[in-house]
C-alpha cells in the first residue's frame, strides 16, 4: 500500500471527553481497495475514531484528510456528501416500506411531480444486481431476513459518490451463511476499489476478510499492520498491551481443581447445562457447575460472556438445550423463573441494569427477595432492615445507615449492594458479570475475596470478567469463548493467562 496514498488519512487524532481521554494523537489510514479493521478491546477508542472521522464528534486536535485534502464533517450528513458512508450494527432503515423505498428513501426519482415507481423499482434491482443480491424490491423490508436487511443498508449508501464505506459490527446478528453472503458482497466492493472500514469484535472474520489491521488500546495508537503478517496470538498480547511471556501470573490452580475434585465426590452438580444455545447469539455449549465451585468465563471483548449469561438467567431465552438445577430439569424462560430455580444475576450494566440510585441502601437490597415472595407475601420492615444491615456488615458496605440512598455510595460499595441483593435470596448459583469493573483496586480486592468467601460457604458462582487475572484468582475452573462459542474448558496447571490467549487464539 505504501506506493500509493491512502484515500482518507487521520493524523494525531485526540478527543477527550470529562474526565475521560477517549483519543490520542492516533494515527489511521485507509486505501481504495482493502477491507482495514480497527481492533482492540472496551475503551479502546474504536468508536470514538469512527465519530471524528464521521463527523459525529470534533476531535479536540489533529487533522483529517480525504484524497489528501482537509475536511472537516461536522455531521454524518455532511460526511455522507463527501462520500463517507456508514452502516451500522442495527439496521436503520424503515421495515414497513418497500425495498425500493428504501434505498431510494429522500432521493426518489419523481416524474410530472409524483415518485416514478417503475424507474425507482428498476434502478433498485440493479443496485442490488451490483452485490449479487436479487429479491422482489416491491416487498416490505420486513419481509426479509437480516442479513438481507443489511444488503439494503450497503445499497442504499453505494451510488457514484461513494468513497469510503463503514461497516460497524455488520455480522454480529448474522449466522455463519449469511456472514459468508455478506463477505462476498464485502470482497466485490473492494476489488471495485471501495475503501472499506471494518469494526468487528470476532477474530477469526478479521482474519477472513481484512486485508490490515489498526490495533487501538485506551484510546493510543498501537500500531498498524498487514493482517497475512500478524499471528493470531501477536494481535492479543496488542490489544492487551504486553507480551505473552509478561502473561505469567497464575494461581494455586492445581490444589484448587484437587479440591473440587475432591468435593465433586461427596455432591452433585448445582448447576448443569446441556447444548444450550440461540441463534444470532451464542452457540450450543455444556458446563457443569458444583457446590463452592466458581466458573470463570474468560474470553475478549465480544466473544459471547455476557450472552451466557443471559440465558443463564433467562434474559434472552434460549432455541435449544436444557438446564438442570441439583439434577432437576427447569424451564427458565424469563429473571423470574431464574430467580424461583435460586439463581442471582448481577449485571455488567450497574447504573442501568443493577443500582437504583434514588432507593435507599435497605430497598435495593430487598429487592430481588421481595420479587421472589411477590407482592402478596411482603416483607416487614423489621425483616427488611435485619437483613439489610446483617449483609451490610457481612459484605463491609461503607454507609451510615441503611437508610442512605444508594447514589451516596461509591462504586464498589454499590457493586457489594448489588451482592447483597442476591445474597438476601440465598441463591444455589449467583452469576457475577464484570463485578468489578469501574472500582478502585481497594474495592476490586475485596469483592474478589468476597466471592472466594461465597465459594467457601457452597456458593456456586459464575464470574466474568474482561481481565484474565481477575478470573484466575477467583475460578476453579476457566471456560474460554471466542466468537459467540465455549471452546475449551481449563483447569488445573492450564489455568494461566498465557495458556487462556494460547487458547483463543488457537481456536476450537
Amino acid at each position: 500500500m505504501s506506493d500509493k496514498a491512502p484515500i482518507v488519512e487521520m493524523r494525531k487524532i485526540s478527543k477527550t471527553f470529562p474526565g475521560v481521554r477517549a483519543l490520542s494523537d492516533v494515527d489511521f489510514r485507509l486505501y481504495m481497495g482493502e477491507v482495514h479493521a480497527i481492533m482492540g478491546q472496551n475503551g479502546a477508542g474504536k468508536s470514538t475514531l469512527v465519530k471524528v472521522l464521521t463527523g459525529v464528534y470534533k476531535q479536540d486536535s489533529g487533522e483529517v484528510l480525504l484524497e489528501g485534502k482537509p475536511i472537516k464533517p461536522d455531521s454524518p450528513l455532511a460526511a455522507q456528501k463527501l462520500g463517507i458512508n456508514t452502516v451500522y450494527q442495527e439496521v436503520n432503515l424503515c421495515l414497513n416500506l418497500s425495498v425500493a423505498e428504501n434505498i431510494f428513501i429522500g432521493k426518489e426519482p419523481m416524474k410530472l411531480g409524483r415518485i416514478d415507481w417503475k424507474t425507482m423499482n428498476r434502478k433498485a434491482a440493479e443496485v442490488l444486481a451490483r452485490l449479487n443480491i436479487t429479491v422482489d424490491v416491491t416487498r416490505t423490508l420486513s419481509s426479509y431476513s437480516i442479513a438481507v436487511q443489511q444488503m439494503v443498508a450497503i445499497a442504499r449508501v453505494l451510488d457514484s459518490s461513494a468513497k469510503v464505506l463503514i461497516l460497524d459490527e455488520p455480522t454480529s446478528s448474522l449466522d455463519d451463511s449469511e456472514v459468508e453472503q455478506l463477505f462476498k458482497v464485502i470482497r466485490k466492493l473492494r476489488d471495485e476499489g471501495l475503501a472499506i472500514l471494518f469494526i468487528t469484535h470476532f477474530l477469526d472474520q478479521t482474519y477472513q476478510i481484512s486485508d490490515r489491521i489498526t490495533i487501538l488500546k485506551n484510546g493510543d495508537f498501537v500500531g498498524e499492520y498487514k493482517t497475512d503478517q500478524l499471528p493470531r496470538i501477536e494481535l492479543i498480547t496488542k490489544m492487551l498491551g504486553k507480551e505473552l511471556s509478561e502473561f505469567s501470573y497464575s494461581t494455586n490452580n492445581e490444589d484448587k481443581a484437587k479440591a473440587s475434585a475432591k468435593a465433586r465426590k461427596d455432591i452433585s452438580a448445582v448447576l448443569q447445562v446441556k447444548n444450550l444455545g440461540l441463534e444470532g447469539s451464542i452457540e450450543p455449549f455444556d458446563l457443569d457447575l458444583y457446590q463452592g465451585d466458581v466458573l470463570g468465563l474468560a474470553g475478549l471483548l465480544g466473544s459471547g460472556r455476557t450472552e451466557t449469561a443471559r440465558l443463564l438467567f433467562g434474559i434472552d431465552s434460549a432455541d435449544q438445550g436444557d438446564i438442570f438445577i441439583k439434577g432437576k430439569k427447569s424451564s427458565i424462560s424469563s429473571p423470574r423463573h431464574a430467580m424461583m430455580a435460586g439463581i442471582g444475576f448481577c449485571s455488567e450494566d450497574r447504573k442501568n441494569e443493577g443500582i437504583f440510585a434514588e432507593l435507599s441502601i435497605r430497598e435495593n437490597i430487598i429487592l430481588a427477595l421481595q420479587a421472589r415472595r411477590g407482592v402478596l407475601k411482603y416483607i416487614s420492615m423489621k425483616k427488611q432492615l435485619e437483613i439489610a444491615e446483617d449483609l451490610i456488615k457481612s459484605l463491609g458496605i461503607k454507609t451510615p445507615s441503611a437508610a442512605s440512598e444508594a447514589k451516596q455510595l461509591s462504586g464498589g460499595n454499590q457493586q457489594k449492594v448489588m451482592l447483597a441483593r442476591w445474597l438476601a435470596t440465598n441463591p444455589i448459583v449467583l452469576i457475577l458479570d464484570e463485578p468489578t469493573r469501574g472500582i478502585d483496586v481497594g474495592a476490586k480486592l475485596e469483592i474478589m475475596e468476597q466471592i472466594l468467601n461465597l465459594s467457601r460457604e457452597g456458593l456456586g458462582v459464575i464470574f466474568i470478567s474482561s481481565e484474565f487475572e481477575e478470573v484466575l484468582r477467583c475460578s476453579t475452573k476457566i471456560s474460554v469463548l471466542k466468537d459467540k462459542a465455549m471452546i475449551a474448558e481449563l483447569n488445573g496447571e492450564e489455568m494461566t493467562e498465557s495458556g487462556i490467549m494460547r487458547t483463543i487464539a488457537g481456536g476450537r
